[in-house]
């Protein structure tokens, strides 16, 4: 399938995402979400997909926030939608059977940097930039913003960039826990790829029960997050991948994961 504002490459069992409006800084406009919105809902489906990158065209920008020129005369009932549809993406992205990798090119505000937070890791390249800066356009983040980023970061440290709307850069980003490495713009693209490559050469329905795991974890108790991964762990042996892997330790060779 083609879409207006993406492209899509796939390299072996990787699908990398690429936000295609330079021009724009690749913001997030009602078109830009909806093709965000069909690609995600496609790749859920994939079964030769084993891992997603998601990143922005040029290297100035990944996401520079939502398109403030569709949004300036927006009635409140407009505003919803277009924060509904916004928040459907970012649960989309989150909920994705496969694992998804933000590679943070530039600018990642509003957003965009909300659009970061739903993926599973965030590698920002060292000239990126972060920030929910809503509040200095009058409005709250709408995205997700309030309630991926405590999360994340911690209550305190997540009102802090809301309330004030401050830019901060990658290094910052990286002792906050808001992304999880910090490497050159050169380097950007190709590390990603790695780590994909890593994360495909182990069990895939291990790592997919893993990323259930923790996401619907996080929103239990723990004494109901403990029995979920007593769960999650017992239906890997319902696989043959779990027999493939323990009998591959065991005689010493690497495993022939199928994805079964």
């Amino acid at each position: 399938m083609e879409y207006t504002t993406l492209l899509l490459e796939r390299n072996g069992a990787v699908t990398k995402l690429t936000i295609n409006r330079p021009q724009a800084l690749n913001a997030l406009n009602s078109q830009v979400l909806e093709d965000l919105s069909a690609a995600f809902r496609a790749l859920a489906t994939e079964s030769e997909t084993g891992v997603v990158i998601l990143t922005g065209a040029g290297e100035k920008s990944f996401v520079a926030g939502a398109d403030i020129t569709q949004m300036k005369d927006m009635t409140p009932l407009q505003a919803r939608e277009f924060a509904m549809l916004g928040q459907k993406v970012t649960s989309l992205i989150e909920n994705l059977p496969q694992p998804v990798i933000a590679a943070v090119n530039g600018f990642a505000l509003g957003g965009g940097c909300e659009l970061a937070m739903a993926c599973d890791i965030r590698i920002a390249a060292e000239n990126a930039k972060f920030g929910q800066p809503e509040v200095g356009l009058g409005v709250t983040a709408g995205f997700g913003g309030t309630q991926r980023l405590p999360r994340l970061v911690g209550k305190g440290k997540a009102k802090e960039i809301l309330f004030t709307g401050d830019v901060f850069g990658a290094e910052e980003a990286l002792s906050i826990g808001l992304v999880d490495r910090v490497v050159t713009s050169a380097e950007l693209q190709d590390y990603a790829l790695n780590l994909a490559r890593k994360i495909l050469a182990k069990g895939p329905v291990a790592v997919r029960l893993s990323k259930a795991a923790v996401n619907k974890g996080m929103d239990m108790d723990l004494a109901n997050a403990l029995q979920y991964e007593a769960e999650v762990f017992a239906l890997c042996f319902a696989s043959q991948e779990q027999t493939e892997g323990m009998t591959a330790f065991v005689e010493k060779r690497k495993p022939n994961f199928t994805g079964k």
